[in-house]
């Protein structure tokens, strides 16, 4: 299982995002270009002694993130147009979950290439979820269907 995100808008949003990765033992590709630097402090900030434990890796374009892609990992995208709810796919542990930029989603070219797309269902009347939030709620039903937790340690 995998989170990539593409092109960042919020470094704080990232730096949280690492901070998730870290924690739950899932490698994160950044998509460029971003919105900050990567260096940025405010991403430091936020994900905060973590960046150790985070496994990560960073493409100049979506072109150059497809190609270091294996042909038979799924990509899954998780946006608001989507109808099929988080908890209706069936998720394989390969999957690479992709979220879209804070401001603006992604484009009509990465929702072609994506193999499948869920969204998080909403109350009446709400738009969205913070990008992290969604990636958490998402990621943590895929790592529960495709036994995910068993490979992390037990804190007391």
């Amino acid at each position: 299982m995998r989170l990539a995100l593409y092109q960042p808008d919020i470094p704080q949003n990232t730096g949280a995002l690492f901070r998730l990765s870290a924690c739950l033992g899932t490698p994160v590709d950044v998509i460029e270009p971003c919105g900050f630097v990567l260096t940025d402090q405010r991403l430091r900030r936020t994900v905060m002694d973590y960046m150790p434990h985070v496994e990560w890796r960073r493409h100049d374009s979506w072109s150059t993130f497809l190609a270091a892609q294996p042909a038979a990992q799924r990509l899954v995208l998780l946006t608001t147009r989507s109808t099929v709810p988080h908890t209706a796919l069936a998720y394989r542990p390969d999957d690479t979950l992709v979220l879209g930029r804070e401001s603006a989603g992604v484009p009509d070219e990465v929702h072609a290439r994506c193999d499948a797309s869920v969204r998080v269902p909403l109350a009446a009347g709400t738009r969205s979820l913070n990008v992290v939030t969604a990636a958490a709620i998402v990621l943590a039903e895929a790592l529960r269907q495709t036994d995910g937790f068993a490979q992390l340690e037990e804190h007391p």
